[in-house]
């Protein structure tokens, strides 16, 4: 029985999967703040090329990947699947557990799957610096990896809990040459309010949106880059299951169900968007995606427009959304700290198409802890939602005495996160759901959008 199931290079797809033809109906147009009319393309070339512009409403189902584009995925992609036989052996279950593992990349995440091709195509359009937020740091080390390779300048405002909760990701960045704020700061005007508001605030990836639009938006030689919750992000990360369909054929096998954390989305989107595909075309597979309770966009969130930032500087969007002020607690998977969701995972929600989860971080740092024990691999804290609803579904096939076949997406190591393991161990780190009368509360600020 294989433990890696590996490809070749000349398998690197040379598309990616655009699923918005795919989708049970059209979407709802993107809102302009200004207007509340639908935003024009000429807003959004103030911080996006011509080409990402064009990904973001393409109705093509696929879509080429840049040469230039390929030959850097070739540092880390096609990615490994693994089967998880020892952890399998430790559940006692008769399930399979296969996982994507992501962590190859020189970020050590998935996140330089879009990274790359959008720093490519900003460079090809003349632009000489990106700005872009993070949260845990994963989007943020990706793209100033990215803009290394590309000869830009980068700018990156990350969220302030998480930049001192992960200073070993704020060095990553400044090793690849990016300069790195703590949101809010006194940069932009938005962090400036914001600072004077609560001069103690956490931050927000909401906020940290906000200043870095802002700077993009002020500054000529300058585009913003989104690091999920967009169309052209969600295409890009399809690498993940496309890939995964290949190695699920060397083995002769097939998922029940594709599981994978789910903050903005394009984690999920993925890994899960191509497995949709086949769900559309008749395969049989259920997709799961997994959200903490600190942060339940999904599972406690309504759908409904929403502003993609705490500034309200950027578009307004149809999404499953907690509020745009939104101020979530610093739980320590810092990347699904965002107040919205993808626009293209909240319509499969919507539809019944998906299926999403929450659940508290102790428990997925215990599923985390076991993951590593067995498979020796630790995960980010991001990814341990997704190794915990793995072996919740493995348990459940044990308990049921049914076979099943289980994919996940191992997102990213994490050993950048060792403090949120450490304190695990110590004991100082507490579950905490948040409160549906404080969402209720959040909620009574959304626009008024009417079409």
């Amino acid at each position: 029985m294989e433990t890696k199931i590996l490809l070749p290079e000349d398998k690197i797809p040379t598309r990616w999967y655009n699923i918005i033809p795919d989708l049970p109906g059209p979407l709802d147009p993107v809102i302009s703040p200004r207007t509340f009319q639908p935003v024009t393309p000429e807003e959004l070339l103030a911080i996006f090329p011509p080409a990402i512009l064009e990904q973001e409403v393409s109705t093509q189902r696929w879509i080429d990947i840049p040469e230039p584009v390929r030959e850097i995925y070739k540092l880390w992609r096609p990615s490994p699947m693994f089967r998880a036989h020892r952890l399998e052996q430790a559940l006692g279950t008769p399930a399979k557990i296969y996982y994507k593992y992501e962590g190859v990349s020189p970020a050590g995440s998935h996140k330089p799957n879009s990274a790359i091709p959008q720093a490519y195509y900003n460079k090809q359009a003349g632009i000489k610096r990106l700005s872009t937020e993070t949260g845990a740091g994963q989007w943020g080390s990706s793209l100033a990896l990215a803009c290394s390779m590309f000869g830009l300048e980068c700018t990156i405002y990350m969220v302030k809990v998480s930049y001192f909760q992960k200073p070993y990701r704020k060095s990553m960045m400044q090793l690849w040459g990016a300069t790195v704020h703590p949101s809010p700061s006194d940069q932009t005007n938005a962090g400036r309010a914001a600072l004077a508001e609560n001069p103690d605030s956490n931050g927000s990836l909401g906020l940290a949106i906000s200043e870095a639009v802002e700077d993009a938006a002020t500054h000529s030689d300058t585009n913003y880059a989104l690091g999920s919750v967009l169309n052209h992000v969600c295409m890009h990360q399809s690498v993940i299951g496309l890939e995964a369909i290949e190695q699920f054929k060397l083995v002769n096998d097939y998922p029940d169900v594709v599981i994978a954390c789910c903050g903005g989305g394009s984690n999920f989107a993925g890994i899960a968007f191509p497995f949709l595909a086949d769900k559309a075309a008749g395969k049989q597979v259920r997709c799961l995606a997994v959200e903490p309770a600190s942060c339940p966009t999904l599972t406690k969130g309504v759908y409904d427009f929403d502003y993609g930032d705490t500034a309200k500087l950027g578009p307004i969007a149809k999404m499953y959304t907690l509020g745009h002020d939104f101020m979530p607690p610093g739980i320590h998977a810092g990347g699904l700290r965002y107040h919205g969701e993808s626009p293209l995972v909240s319509q499969l929600y919507a539809a019944g198409l998906i299926e999403a989860r929450s659940l508290m971080q102790t428990a997925c740092f215990e599923g985390a802890i076991m993951f590593a024990k067995h498979e020796g691999i630790v995960p980010a804290p991001e990814s341990s939602h997704a190794v915990r609803a793995a072996i919740d579904e493995a348990l459940l096939a044990k308990e049921e005495g049914k076979e099943r076949t289980i994919l996940f997406n191992l997102s990213g190591h994490g050993f950048m996160d060792m403090t949120a393991y450490d304190n695990y161990l110590s004991g100082k780190l507490d579950d905490y759901e948040y409160p549906l009368e404080m969402v209720q509360e959040s909620l009574k600020h959304l626009p008024k959008v009417e079409l």
